[in-house]
């Protein structure tokens, strides 16, 4: 064997036009994280995975819910979508990510608990809240996704908001409210949450101060998370 043919195999070639971030970041990850899981990660492939928790996230790259509640490997089912939004149960034949997500947590995986956490300074209620503004495509693909809102702003608008709330807090409240009521349209959520066998949960979080907030179910309220 040649030494060419030796550092071939040995060696691999980098990808042509691949961000060099994103290798740096898997060599660190090999190097130290993976290491650090890997009899976590031996075990997840051989038996699959078995979290007890959903998170319904927004994919806004500053909110991480792994990194957020010190998760590792196989602990949390994450889906993350444009506003953390969780759509109404619709049949209807059509794509739902969201659903499907949804769907394989609770009837397969059978998780014990479903977490929608907002965050501060969310783009995608801002769009809302600023509705005559330019579609960013002729599909406006955000813009009907956000009407998931609709009746959330609704339900504010019969509340009486004092000139100091802020209206975009406001509305990223209102929106985990909503995603939580969308989540009981679904018959196999409903069922298990009336059982006792599946809990839904609210929470929000401050990216700048990097707090969680917790929604209080009675109340509908936010609260600061305790720390241990």
């Amino acid at each position: 064997m040649t030494d060419d043919c030796r550092t071939a195999t040995t060696e691999p070639a980098r990808p042509s036009g691949f961000p060099e971030a994103l290798i740096a970041g898997y060599s660190r990850y090999r190097e130290k994280g993976f290491i650090r899981y890997r009899e976590d990660y031996e075990r997840l492939a051989l038996y699959g995975q078995k979290p007890e928790v959903m998170v319904v996230s927004c994919c806004d790259s500053r909110v991480t819910p792994e990194g957020i509640f010190g998760a590792g490997p196989g602990e949390l089912f994450v889906v993350r979508n444009v506003a953390n939004l969780v759509p109404p149960h619709e049949p209807d034949g059509y794509y739902h990510s969201t659903s499907a997500a949804l769907e394989f947590a609770v009837q397969a995986l059978k998780v014990k608990h479903i977490v929608v956490m907002g965050h501060g300074k969310c783009g995608g209620v801002t769009a809302f809240l600023k509705q005559d503004s330019e579609p960013l495509s002729p599909g406006d693909f955000i813009g009907k996704w956000m009407t998931l809102l609709e009746p959330a702003a609704q339900t504010l608008a019969c509340l009486a908001l004092s000139k100091d709330d802020d209206p975009q807090l406001a509305m990223e409240f209102a929106g985990v409210r909503q995603s939580l009521a969308n989540l009981r349209t679904f018959p196999c959520v409903k069922i298990l949450e009336d059982k006792g066998r599946l809990a839904l949960h609210g929470a929000w979080f401050d990216i700048g101060l990097g707090e969680l907030r917790v929604m209080d179910p009675v109340t509908g309220e936010f609260a600061p998370a305790p720390l241990e």
